[in-house]
């Protein structure tokens, strides 16, 4: 009998792991999108509170269908917009050592790097966040144009300003505070697009939903 209260012990065990887990998910879930909307308003102080409080939650947690982003690229751009440069080139490098296809924040490297004073390779980041946001967006627009591509950048705004900031990298003819502002807008451009993507998408398949019923 004593292995078979053992094996419940170790079985109440497991289950209460994976409870807290799966708690822990919700919370960080929630923590990042509350960190998300204070981020996009420019309240960079509360957003950085949140996505800390989800790292500490969920290190590994990943936001997003269509655009995966993990934790710390959240922690990272907010380390950033807070003036936070070191925490936030240690968060960045260790969002793009556990995903280097995020290109959001490879290019908040780059910033953090042109502001820190490393421009040589701050320039080498950059050209690979635009390029990697613009690759992105034609990928998804047209591998899944007849479904939810239709809605991510529909008139094409995100994909021309990473391309006219692309062509500017390569002139080598600009300054920098305006090649950082511009950077900085493109990013937030994308951020928010998730949004108005899936905002689109919900709107159009619950027009959908009527006319059938309708019918």
């Amino acid at each position: 009998m004593n292995w078979v209260r053992g094996y419940l012990r170790l079985l109440i065990g497991l289950l209460l792991a994976g409870v807290n887990l799966a708690c822990a998910g919700i919370q960080a879930g929630s923590d990042v999108n509350a960190g998300r909307q204070a981020f996009l308003i420019g309240n960079y102080e509360p957003a950085l509170a949140y996505f800390q409080s989800a790292a500490a939650q969920d290190p590994n947690y990943i936001y997003g269908t269509a655009l995966r982003q993990n934790i710390w690229s959240y922690v990272g751009r907010a380390e950033y917009a807070n003036n936070r440069l070191p925490q936030a080139k240690q968060a960045l490098e260790r969002a793009l050592a556990a995903n280097p296809d995020q290109p959001i924040a490879r290019l908040y490297l780059g910033l953090t790097l042109a502001r820190g004073g490393d421009r040589q390779q701050s320039l080498k980041e950059i050209d690979a966040g635009l390029q990697g946001i613009y690759d992105w967006l034609e990928y998804v627009t047209q591998a899944f144009r007849f479904s939810f591509g239709q809605y991510w950048d529909p008139n094409g705004r995100i994909r021309a300003a990473a391309r006219r900031n692309l062509e500017i990298l390569a002139s080598r003819e600009f300054d920098w505070p305006t090649l950082i502002a511009d950077c900085e807008s493109v990013a937030r451009q994308i951020e928010a697009e998730s949004d108005r993507a899936r905002s689109d998408e919900t709107r159009e398949w619950n027009r959908d939903g009527e006319s059938r019923g309708r019918r």
